[in-house]
């Protein structure tokens, strides 16, 4: 604010306050005088005018936005080579940002890059110098630091033409680069330590059988510089052991093919690649990811900022790490401390970081790494992926394999007793036949002694021919073949007691139901003719295939048959029939036993096949609970009724099969 605004401002501020004090007195007099409408519209347009002087003072009092607010420190950050060469972007966009979080005033920052590095033309470099002159003639910057050996180099040599009073900080700067004699007390130098051994021997150790190390470096002046330290030092300390190959004089193309087709145990070392041996700038386009796309041979290099998939990896320079030094300096420069009363050591390298998928692509074990390495890149395992998924899928298949160990064990307790209730129904049964075959025993008696008496008969007779003096020869072959007729009779009957009274396995075999009814008829004949019993058979006209058991089935019949025996034991001789029937009923083959008894009272129908149940004084009650088993055993089905006009029904019902 200039001293006429000054004199304003005050001249208004007391013109409000002598028209505060003239109007307060007379705010009575202008409420009284209320009812007068000139009166009051003149002490309306006076305090009005007050009103908007007040307003004015207060606005002017005011002061304007940015009048005491901080200059900007300017900065001028002077690149090497330009802004977009990744490693200088890198670098200066580290500053910057630590630069800004720690500084303490508002800071504006300046961009120029020294283009005359690449090629050394002093010509253009000149005319940049009167350019920089120019454009900061009305306000030389606070602060200039110069990145990397170039710019250092072009700052320490025309700063008398410059800004020979600014302050210049080198940054990023090689200690070997640095024209300590031309620092003056303003300057200062946060420089960088580059250990080629560290490198190699980094190189080595990953690889013990390298051969070969091709060395990518550019061809400007700078790039010259280092390409003849390194092979000074590193061709001293790899004599005879490596063969180190230079490929700065080369056009990058050319450097590509050589890249592509390195001997075996071979590595790369990417240092920068500025300019390449034909003039052409590539340090902007990326060249290293364009020599990885092609190289057969694992890369490194010493600096971070190329750490983007392309680089095994090793101990390198970090922007990150070095910015903070860089920035501590260039603040304290920036609030009047001389420049070389600030001493910092140099920055070395950070702890040596690798690629997990380099050293995957290159089969370097991790055991061969330095201890305390950082390992970058690392692909999650399945685990780390999908952790709380697989526990869950774990913890659902170990239920899983516990609910299936559970049922398997409850299937095996389950097979083992059906097994041994399946021995026990066995022997059940077997010892139920042998009661069947007591019951039975007069009428087996009878049947083995008929056909045996007549052998004894048969016997005798052709005894008595044969002491003729000419025995009749024809009626001796009729005696002979009633003989083995009377033979095969007692047979057959020995036969089926042997096998009623066999133990033997359950075997399922193809019968046919007609057969194995008139079989059993047949061996209970006898039994019936001594009870007086008549035994009606009816089949089926065609057969009816079953698989089955024959002894069993047969046991089951028996059973029913003796039962219906034993049931008509009060029944008139004119009524004890029993009548044997089977028949085809849909896809079942079907036999029933009916007999002319009492019947079962209606209140025992669904108990007749529980185990120990019976109506026999002396009965085990085991038999018809036993045919229940045996049936179900068959895929079948058993029932009893009562007839209507009188008696019992057990229906037998058992799944026919194809022939």
């Amino acid at each position: 604010m200039g001293p006429g605004e000054a004199t304003s401002l005050d001249a208004l501020v007391e013109c409000r306050e002598i028209l505060s004090r003239r109007i307060a007195p007379h705010g009575g007099r202008i409420a009284a005088l209320r009812t007068s409408p000139l009166k009051r519209l003149v002490y309306m347009w006076v305090a009005a005018a007050a009103v908007l002087l007040v307003s004015i003072g207060e606005s002017a009092a005011q002061p304007k936005s940015g009048e005491t607010a901080a200059r900007p420190k300017q900065i001028l950050f002077l690149h090497s080579y330009g802004p977009n060469f990744q490693q200088a972007a890198a670098w200066s966009g580290e500053i910057r940002n630590e630069l800004n979080r720690r500084s303490p005033w508002p800071l504006d920052i300046h961009e120029q890059s020294l283009v005359t590095a690449r090629n050394g033309d002093d010509a253009a470099e000149a005319k940049f110098v009167e350019y920089l002159k120019a454009l900061y003639a009305q306000r030389p910057p606070d602060l200039i630091v110069a990145i990397f050996a170039p710019a250092a180099r072009f700052v320490q040599q025309h700063r008398p033409d410059l800004f020979p009073a600014t302050p210049m900080l080198l940054a990023v700067v090689e200690e070997r680069r640095v024209e300590q004699s031309a620092l003056s007390e303003q300057d200062a130098v946060v420089g960088v330590r580059f250990d080629e051994a560290a490198l190699v021997q980094n190189i080595l150790r990953l690889l013990p059988e390298t051969k070969t190390i091709a060395m990518i470096i550019g061809n400007s002046p700078n790039e010259r510089f280092w390409a003849a330290e390194q092979q000074r030092i590193l061709g001293r300390l790899l004599e005879n052991k490596v063969e180190l190959r230079f490929y700065n004089e080369r056009p990058f193309g050319e450097i590509l093919q050589q890249v592509a087709s390195l001997p075996p145990h071979s590595a790369i070392f990417f240092l920068v690649l500025a300019v390449d041996g034909a003039g052409a700038v590539y340090g902007d386009k990326e060249p290293l990811k364009r020599i990885s796309e092609v190289a057969n041979a694992p890369i490194f290099t010493f600096d971070l900022s190329h750490f983007n998939g392309e680089i095994v990896g090793g101990p390198m320079f970090s922007a990150d790490e070095g910015a903070r030094p860089i920035a501590a300096v260039a603040l304290r420069m920036l609030a009047g401390e001389k420049g070389s009363d600030i001493k910092v050591s140099p920055v070395g390298f950070s702890t040596p970081k690798y690629d997990w998928r380099q050293l995957k692509r290159w089969n370097i074990s991790e055991s061969r790494l330095p201890p305390g390495s950082e390992i970058w890149f690392r692909e999650p395992t399945a685990w780390e992926r999908y952790s709380w998924q697989i526990a869950l899928i774990a913890a659902v298949m170990l239920m899983q394999a516990g609910f299936i160990t559970i049922l398997l064990n409850a299937h095996r307790r389950r097979r083992l007793a059906e097994a041994e209730s399946g021995q026990r129904m066995a022997e059940l049964v077997h010892v139920n036949r042998f009661s069947t075959a007591g019951e039975l025993t007069a009428s087996i008696a009878h049947e083995i002694n008929q056909p045996l008496g007549s052998i004894l008969s048969n016997a005798e007779t052709a005894q008595e021919i044969l002491k003729s003096s000419s025995p009749d020869i024809v009626e001796l072959n009729e005696i002979v073949g009633d003989i083995v007729r009377d033979d095969r009779r007692a047979a057959e009957v020995i036969r089926r007691v042997r096998s009623l009274l066999r133990k033997t396995p359950f075997e399922l075999k193809s019968l046919d139901l007609n057969d194995l009814a008139r079989e059993t008829i047949e061996f209970l004949s006898s039994l019936a003719v001594r009870r007086k019993i008549e035994l009606v058979g009816v089949n089926a006209p065609d057969a009816l295939p079953i698989l089955g058991d024959r002894i069993q089935l047969q046991q089951v019949i028996l059973n029913l048959v003796v039962n219906g025996i034993d049931a008509m034991m009060d029944t008139p001789a004119e009524n004890r029939v029993i009548s044997i029937r089977t028949s085809r009923v849909e896809g079942f083959a079907e036999l029933s036993v009916s007999d002319l008894g009492p019947g079962i009272p209606e209140d025992k129908l669904k108990e007749i096949f529980e185990p120990f149940f019976t109506s026999k004084p002396e009965g085990m009650g085991m038999g018809l609970s036993i045919a229940s088993t045996i049936i179900a055993a068959h895929r079948g089905l058993i029932q009893a009724k009562n007839r209507d006009h009188g008696g019992a029904s057990f229906e037998i019902k058992l799944p026919l099969v194809r022939r």
